[in-house]
């Protein structure tokens, strides 16, 4: 079979880790499999980077050559960067820039029509992952106006990882419901990716006449977020849905010494040690830095005994004192077994959420044998069975989450008792080759329905 992946990067965190693994074990498997990404940063040669600028029109791209050359000339001189920004956009792509400033999702990338063209051998199955990317490429990598050309050409899945293909802006619309009804009026343009004005009905009404004339294979990896699909716009565009559970590499992710993973990064002996892992702990907007911190302090006063230390990996900042207990900040780890060696070092893994969809790394501490505390928001209730694998709180209940993790640390037999319901949990449910089989048997099951592969004959 030959499998086509396409995602905002071929390295990355959450989505594209995911995406990453899957292609990977496909290879593994015996499998054609292909990656095509909005930021190539391996040098696989199986991964293709998607690009744009060469589509454009002659005075746009002697506007980008201009303001490259700039940069050459001037290097890292104050003002440069929004310089090549006018050059580049304002005077290069003046509609494109216009649009965005009204606030208007931007799918201005041309590449994404010619991925046929650039797929060497016809693919079976195309398969789609976060089609936004707000930090890459001046905002964003795919044109989502190409779906209903791309899954009339081939069976197209698509796995959501947010909620962002279901709003008019956001990623996570938190107690906002105007989703389901069309957005418009917003009451936050800050949330990630954000937006400069109100015009979310129009992008919201834009992408429902996409899906409208899209016929799409849809999986989340939660059944909250499934939930949420099928009181969408995209509903409509469904052909068939799953919920596939994101899964971990057991042979990464698994038991080990604490001790020595501790002294193997230098960590205390001695310290009750809790872990959160995430991108950009402190700044992240759907994570809850505060929450976590507040039930820190609570932690250090009835904690006393025994020095408490805070690793929050995924961040820099200098260390941090709250009582007795310190705060210790690690940067973004690459190496997964890096990463898993911090889990073995742990006690507990807190993770204080404000929406999330289905955090891989709290499937990493249960197979670490690390039990959870976490607040129940998003996917995460279908992650920790609460009083087995961990505990699940209320969001922003920074003493509950601290009670919890007194309880774990002062109770040795219990923590251990759930360290291995959890790990067990992880191996029956979300072992990594179980999610890449549900992919594989669906894929399956779709190819045996539609004749040479064609997308217009899709079945329900």
């Amino acid at each position: 079979m030959h499998i086509v992946q396409v995602s905002t990067a071929d390295r990355g965190g959450g989505a594209e880790s995911i995406a990453w693994q899957l292609f990977q074990a496909y290879r593994v498997g015996g499998h054609s499999s292909s990656l095509v990404v909005g930021w190539k940063r391996s040098q696989d040669p199986d991964v293709s980077e998607l690009t744009h600028d060469y589509l454009r029109s002659a005075w746009s791209q002697r506007c980008m050559a201009a303001a490259e050359r700039l940069a050459t000339a001037l290097g890292p001189l104050q003002g440069v960067r929004h310089l090549q920004h006018a050059i580049r956009f304002v005077v290069g792509q003046p509609r494109r820039w216009w649009e965005r400033r009204q606030g208007r999702e931007d799918f201005d990338f041309p590449g994404t029509w010619r991925i046929p063209a650039a797929i060497k051998t016809r693919p079976d199955i195309l398969h789609c992952h976060n089609l936004h990317g707000g930090w890459l490429r001046d905002g964003g990598y795919f044109d989502i106006a190409a779906l209903p050309s791309l899954s009339r050409m081939f069976p197209l899945v698509l796995t959501l990882h947010d909620a962002w293909l279901l709003s008019g802006h956001c990623a996570h619309s938190f107690d906002c419901e105007r989703w389901r009804t069309g957005c418009g009026d917003c009451p936050d343009l800050t949330i990630y990716p954000a937006a400069n004005r109100d015009a979310t009905g129009y992008n919201w009404q834009r992408k429902q006449g996409i899906f409208a004339r899209s016929r799409l294979y849809v999986a989340t990896p939660s059944r909250w977020l499934m939930d949420k699909v099928d009181a969408s716009m995209l509903k409509p565009a469904c052909v068939e849905q799953r919920v596939i559970p994101n899964g971990v590499d057991l042979t990464i992710f698994t038991g080990a010494d604490r001790r020595e993973a501790r002294s193997r990064l230098g960590l205390p002996q001695e310290a009750h040690i809790l872990l959160f892992a995430a991108n950009g702990v402190k700044q992240n907007m759907w994570k809850d830095y505060q929450t976590m911190r507040a039930a820190l302090a609570r932690i250090a006063e009835m904690m006393k005994e025994r020095p408490v230390l805070f690793i929050a990996l995924g961040d820099i900042g200098k260390e941090e004192s709250i009582g007795t207990a310190r705060i210790q900040f690690v940067p973004h780890q690459d190496a997964p077994s890096f990463v898993a060696r911090y889990y073995q070092a742990a006690d507990v893994y807190v993770h204080a959420a404000k929406a999330d969809t289905f955090p891989s790394s709290v499937l990493e501490a249960a197979a670490c044998g690390v039990p959870v505390v976490a607040t129940a928001v998003g996917g995460i209730p279908e992650q920790v069975i609460d009083g087995r694998t961990g505990f699940l709180v209320p969001a922003g209940d920074a003493e509950g989450m601290a009670q919890h993790v007194v309880r774990l640390l002062k109770r040795e037999g219990i923590r251990l008792l759930m360290a291995g319901e959890a790990q067990q949990m992880v191996k029956d449910r979300f072992d990594i080759h179980q999610q890449v089989r549900a992919y594989l048997d669906w894929y399956d099951s779709i190819l045996v329905r539609v004749p040479s592969g064609v997308g217009l004959h899709h079945a329900n």
